[in-house]
């Protein structure tokens, strides 16, 4: 395997095990290499030092954590081997230029400090537009949940696929637009959890008779970007994973206060396929440029 392929493999364990103790030594008997030869061969591939990359990663990391669960910070420096708050801190601040609290209650999410997992070969960014949406009344149905952030994942395609059977196995025709509404609260219960809510929604005409317990919902107009999937539904949620960990910070967004927005087109054939379902979605981050 040639130097990039080794590096590319060891990305994807490095990925996997940023929350486990990371010495160069255990990183090195892992690819097989001295230590020595293995930060010289890093440091070609990527252009960058092994340990600066592995600790910024680690940051960016905290920083999702801090934004989408209620977690102390103590606990979140300690999870991603930073030895005490104090030395948390300091380095937090140095990559994100904010204390963890300050970053933790800013009303926006920016992407500045945020280092992405480093992509060996030619990343290709998903088709994408700036867009601004009318302020738009819907109905529709909330459930929710809680859930640890490892777990949202799983979690928000359950609700997708509930949903789906519930509504569209009973409407007498698919509607043209079917859109999904969701927010990530901390939870107010359990510090290492957050509250998910997920609302299912389609125009008022289409509503009568096929959403029970349907409630109005106010859709939020202002900026948008926009990004296109198609693929199938049980990878729907890598991709969404994909645009705030890599397509937010390389385009050097940041997101405003507000709900993500999903818009499904389905199709008649799409009541009777077999999963996993093929999809359109055009998914709508809140931004401010």
């Amino acid at each position: 395997m040639d130097q990039a392929g080794i590096i590319r493999d060891l990305l994807s364990w490095l990925e996997s095990h940023l929350d486990q103790p990371l010495s160069l030594d255990n990183v090195a008997a892992k690819a097989g290499y001295s230590k020595w030869h293995l930060q010289r061969m890093f440091k070609d591939v990527t252009g960058l030092p092994i340990g600066a990359y592995i600790r910024a990663r680690r940051l960016s990391r905290s920083a999702v954590a801090l934004r989408l669960t209620a977690r102390p910070i103590l606990d979140i420096a300690l999870q991603y081997r930073f030895d005490s708050q104090q030395t948390f801190t300091r380095a937090f601040k140095k990559q994100f230029k904010f204390t963890p609290a300050l970053y933790r209650r800013s009303p926006d999410w920016s992407v500045y400090g945020i280092r992405p997992p480093l992509q060996l070969g030619e990343f290709a960014m998903p088709q994408y537009q700036f867009v601004t949406l009318p302020e738009t009344d819907l109905v529709g149905t909330t459930q929710s949940y809680s859930c640890t952030l490892e777990e949202i994942s799983t979690f928000r395609h359950q609700m997708r696929i509930q949903f789906w059977q519930e509504f569209l196995g009973n409407a007498p025709s698919l509607p043209a637009t079917l859109y999904g509404l969701h927010e990530s609260r901390p939870s107010p219960n359990k510090d290492d959890e957050q509250e998910v809510y997920y609302t299912t929604a389609v125009t008022p005409d289409l509503a009568n008779g096929h959403m029970e317990n349907a409630h109005p919902v106010k859709l939020e107009g202002g900026e948008y970007v926009m990004f296109i999937y198609e693929g199938p539904g049980n990878k729907l949620q890598e991709f969404i994973l994909t645009l705030y960990g890599t397509c937010m910070p390389m385009l050097d967004l940041t997101r405003r206060r507000g709900v993500d927005i999903e818009r499904f087109f389905p199709r008649d054939e799409a009541r009777n396929q077999e999963p996993p379902i093929q999809l359109r979605c055009e998914y709508l981050i809140p931004i401010r440029r």
